[in-house]
């Protein structure tokens, strides 16, 4: 399959948004986040949608519970699964800040067997990897994950997977790169 080299929704203009498309934007880029970098640009194509999905994912990458490390490495093994480079993009200089260590990064940008010297790091690759490979989450894994972070934690963490699945989604529909992306982590 030929994959577009060139994005397929036109340049948004906030100068001709709708109220509606005002309303998201605004909550955007007042929240957290501060900017439009990602699928926001997608979605503001959909101001309902997108103000659906700016918000489960401000509570995605803020409030899960999991420590910033995880959640960036869980972002990570998604944006590898789904080579969506503006994803990766973004969230690599992220990560490794957040203690990610570059050479297991590295192994799962690449999709090289990981090494892992934490075992936190290694449990949640093993739920992700899983999830997105069989669909299933393993009974061992899934016993390792409730013992180590509790029910909600790992509610948390599927609705994180399952975002970031979505953002990928939208990346790659629409042949997305990030502000400043000039480099592509994955081969075209």
């Amino acid at each position: 399959m030929k994959r577009p080299t060139s994005p397929r929704m036109p340049a948004f203009d906030a100068a001709h948004a709708s109220p509606e498309q005002k309303v998201v934007l605004d909550e955007i880029l007042s929240g957290p986040r501060g900017n439009l970098n990602g699928p926001f640009l997608g979605w503001i194509h959909s101001p309902e949608l997108a103000q659906h999905a700016q918000r489960l994912g401000a509570f995605c990458r803020y409030r899960t519970g999991l420590p910033l490390r995880l959640s960036e490495l869980a972002i990570l093994v998604t944006a590898a699964r789904w080579q969506a480079q503006a994803e990766w993009y973004i969230h690599y200089p992220i990560a490794l800040q957040a203690g990610v260590p570059e050479a297991l990064a590295e192994q799962i940008r690449t999709g090289a067997e990981p090494q892992f010297e934490d075992r936190d790091d290694a449990l949640i690759y093993a739920f992700a990897t899983e999830l997105y490979e069989a669909k299933r989450v393993s009974e061992e894994t899934y016993a390792r994950t409730m013992e180590r972070f509790g029910r909600e934690v790992t509610v948390n963490l599927v609705g994180l997977l399952g975002y970031y699945a979505l953002v990928a989604m939208t990346l790659n529909v629409f042949n997305m790169r990030a502000e400043g992306q000039n480099t592509l982590p994955f081969e075209e």
